[in-house]
């Protein structure tokens, strides 16, 4: 696409957005605004050691992946940027026929080696944490116990790479031969065709319908959960024998699906096996409106369904045999692949950076008894070198003053509204780089950006995720404390969504999010759930109030404010 080097934009900082830039390379690069996985302000500790980009140099090596070698991040006002770095042309060109070749052997071969040999591994991991005694361990049995969840950190990560370019692969591969079938304009039916009715997105949402399916056939169960708060709840269950039952069925339910928190790619998040606040109140939700799991199901599998009989009613009647076989097999094995997206979600990102919280969360309570810390989750405002030092020489620095002065700092940054790039925009960084086109909405969102002041104040533009009009009431979401706020029907908007927001989807209307491109998590999901949805609209969450109707049109990729 012409000259990759030409520079379409720069930003080095102003006194609205001060930056330190540690080289000229640096500056070089353009670093994005990950309001995918991280749209709040990130904390000193997850971004020392716990940022998804930190095993991205093992997959650029692993694939011989020609676009890139690296990927990096830099703190803005307190916020995530990223970064692909760039591979030098040359080798760039020298890899891409082993890209191509080993490419789809991972393809092929993955689901075995993930059904036999990854999860197997992973799930022996996560045995290892949860049956660990954190509470009768010392501290240096503590520390030592974080490094084994470090370890395991980084291997679930290399892992989720690996899943990660073997299943892009298969879903590439499907749309480039719809597109060499059916035409261009027909490669949005992969999104239709591409959606997944068995994972453990799926599994969470249907153990939450037989826990409701249970409750809404006894009087004195359903009493309890009219309860004014989620602790009245569990303590109206605790006073009789089916309740009990119903209480059992939680804590089983917080400890398969509760190892996970509102925002996922972070160590500060309070996760659901820790408070159960959020299953309670999808519950509660799920008995207001009596949810339809198996209608859902259904739905999402005649859409499917639908979808793939319209792209076969579009096969041209001159096509071979072996070009309809060449689709099909394409189809099948994106089709195999996709509950992948979710269950990749489950175990790498949600599971294993909760147990990682749990560990941290130990030694943080160690800390406070030996009044090192004020409360436990200090332990994230501290530097991973910072906790080594003064766990073994607790009069090394004054952890509680430092920890203080960074918690104020993020909560000040939440003030701040993240400029959405700094650094160096290429005409390679903007057209081909392939991840922050499909998973953040580039270019497109650039352009917006620039050009926001001149569109009207009642409309606001995004990426079209899932095709549907819908009108209603808007509802701003920022918390698991607000789940319960939610009226069937009601147009959900906030930030992003992660798989803890599933629940959501069983009764909302629409969707708008801030952050997300049309491969991102609350794009994904709306079309599983067959909801109209505009994603990477940036500002929605400003912009439209609680109680205000809009109207969503997930084909557009537009919302209006109607009053």
């Amino acid at each position: 696409m012409g000259d990759r080097n030409k520079v379409i934009d720069q930003f080095f900082g102003d006194d609205k957005t001060p930056l330190r830039w540690t080289s000229e390379e640096e500056k070089t690069l353009h670093f994005w605004y990950d309001d995918l996985h991280c749209p709040q302000p990130t904390s000193p500790m997850w971004f020392d050691i716990g940022g998804w980009w930190l095993t991205c140099d093992y997959m650029f090596r692993r694939f011989g992946v020609p676009f890139g070698k690296d990927w990096v991040a830099k703190k803005v006002g307190g916020y995530v940027h990223s970064a692909v770095v760039p591979r030098d042309p040359k080798e760039e060109a020298e890899l891409g026929p082993y890209y191509n070749m080993v490419m789809p052997v991972y393809a092929d071969n993955f689901l075995h080696w993930w059904k036999h040999r990854y999860l197997p591994e992973i799930l022996r991991n996560f045995e290892f944490l949860d049956g660990y005694p954190m509470d009768k361990a010392s501290l240096a049995e503590l520390m030592i116990l974080l490094e084994d969840a470090l370890d395991i950190q980084e291997r679930h990560f290399r892992l989720h790479w690996v899943l990660n370019l073997a299943q892009f692969q298969t879903s590439i591969t499907f749309e480039q031969v719809l597109k060499e079938m059916l035409g261009e304009e027909h490669v949005a039916l992969a999104n239709n065709i591409l959606v997944s009715d068995e994972d453990r997105n799926w599994d969470s949402v249907r153990e939450l319908w037989k826990m409701k399916e249970t409750i809404k056939e006894h009087n004195r169960l359903k009493a309890a959960f009219r309860h004014e708060t989620p602790g009245a709840v569990l303590s109206a269950l605790a006073g009789f024998e089916e309740g009990r039952a119903v209480v059992a069925s939680i804590d089983a339910y917080r400890l398969e699906y509760g190892n996970k928190s509102m925002y996922t790619h972070e160590y500060l998040g309070v996760t659901w096996r820790e408070n159960p606040t959020p299953i309670v109140e999808a519950l509660r939700g799920y008995l207001t409106s009596d949810y339809d799991y198996e209608g859902d199901v259904q739905q999402l599998r005649e859409g499917r369904d639908a979808a793939i009989a319209r792209m076969w009613s579009l096969f041209p009647a001159d096509r071979s045999q072996e070009d309809r076989d060449k689709l099909e097999k394409a189809m099948d094995l994106a089709l195999k692949m996709t509950p992948l997206t979710p269950d990749h979600h489950f175990y790498m990102d949600q599971g294993t950076y909760a147990r990682v919280r749990l560990v941290f969360m130990a030694v943080g309570r160690k800390l406070v008894e030996e009044g090192v810390l004020s409360v436990p989750d200090d332990v994230f405002f501290m530097k991973y070198h910072e906790l080594r030092v003064v766990s073994a020489n607790h009069g090394a620095f004054d952890a509680k003053a430092l920890t203080k002065q960074r918690r104020d700092e993020r909560t000040a940054a939440f003030a701040i509204r993240p400029r959405y790039w700094v650094g160096t925009i290429s005409e390679w960084s903007m057209q081909d780089e392939p991840y922050k086109q499909g998973l953040w909405g580039w270019p497109e969102i650039y352009y917006r950006e620039r050009d926001r002041a001149s569109q009207p104040v009642n409309i606001i533009a995004g990426l079209g995720a899932s095709a549907g009009v819908v009108e209603g009431i808007a509802r701003i979401v920022h918390s698991p404390e607000q789940f319960n706020q939610v009226v069937k029907g009601e147009i959900l908007v906030c930030k992003m969504t992660n798989p803890a927001w599933v629940v959501l989807f069983t009764k909302i209307g629409g969707l708008v999010t801030d952050a997300g491109g049309a491969l991102s998590h609350p794009a994904v999901v709306s079309r599983e759930f067959g909801i109209p949805a505009v994603v990477g609209t940036a500002v929605a969450t400003e912009k439209i109030k609680t109680g205000q109707r809009i109207r969503v049109n997930g084909a557009a990729g537009v919302v209006e404010i109607i009053g």
